[in-house]
């Protein structure tokens, strides 16, 4: 549990409570803890019990409690800065009495880049091995960066940033979410240019295949205006003798009238 997840410092009572006696006032009814203490019996007669004992229902609950506090076991999270955790120490000792404390202080760069080659391990890449590998001692050397830079931004306007290892876990994972939709996106637009491409080459094809038709209709269009124009000609000609036939027939009309005449 982290200190994060403390919405209320109620919960810091009942975990106090927790590591203090092993239980919480008012969490059990009367009538529960009878019935735990009666099932906790065969367990305390293999234990600690002695031949023909017929233990109480109070030593049973002791034992059950003892039990309890030697197998629940709790592991707290909290941010050493701030006057917060100043007050917690003195309000609720137990967080600190009855726990084994870890400090966990700031890591060097060659535990952050081993961090990123656990986390990065299973993680798919398109990218060769020696690109993953600089990557991994990339992220290190950021958050190292980040650190120092924090000392500098104290020195220049006497205000702290903590950068915690959590930070660090953080950073990666948002790394690999935004490796993930990006190459997603990669993945969609290479998709989308490929089909694109695809439509291009069909309609290159149907190009090609219309050229060849338009060459077929050419030729057919080429022997029909030859048809035509010998046609053309021919027309021309009966055109001319039919015209000598008219001129010939009314110069013999006009022979005929005068003659009538």
């Amino acid at each position: 549990m982290t200190d994060a997840e403390v919405k209320s410092e109620a919960f810091l009572e009942a975990i106090n409570s927790m590591l203090a006696t092993g239980e919480i006032p008012g969490l059990i009814p009367k009538e529960d803890r009878d019935l735990y203490s009666l099932e906790s019996k065969n367990v305390y007669m293999k234990e600690v019990g002695k031949k023909g004992e017929d233990p109480s229902l109070l030593a049973l609950w002791k034992f059950f409690i003892n039990r309890v506090k030697d197998c629940l076991h709790m592991v707290l999270c909290f941010s050493p800065v701030g006057e917060k955790f100043r007050q917690r120490s003195q309000t609720f000792p137990s967080l600190f009495s009855q726990c084994s404390i870890d400090y966990f202080l700031q890591w060097p760069e060659d535990a952050l880049v081993a961090v990123s080659q656990k986390f990065l391990a299973g993680f798919e890449m398109d990218a060769k091995a020696d690109v993953q590998e600089a990557l991994q001692k990339h992220m290190g050397k950021c958050h190292d960066l980040v650190n120092e830079t924090t000392e500098v931004y104290f020195q220049r306007m006497r205000r702290r940033v903590y950068v915690t290892p959590k930070s660090y876990l953080s950073f990666i994972d948002l790394y690999k979410d935004v490796y993930t939709a990006k190459y997603k996106g990669i993945d969609v637009e290479a998709q989308s240019i490929k089909i694109g491409l695809e439509k291009l080459r069909e309609a290159a094809q149907g190009v090609e295949e219309l050229k060849v038709e338009l060459r077929e209709q050419e030729k057919v269009l080429n022997a029909k205006n030859e048809e035509v124009d010998k046609l053309i000609k021919e027309l021309e000609i009966k055109t001319r003798d039919a015209k000598d036939k008219a001129d010939s027939v009314a110069i013999i009309a006009e022979n005929c009238k005068a003659q009538a005449a």
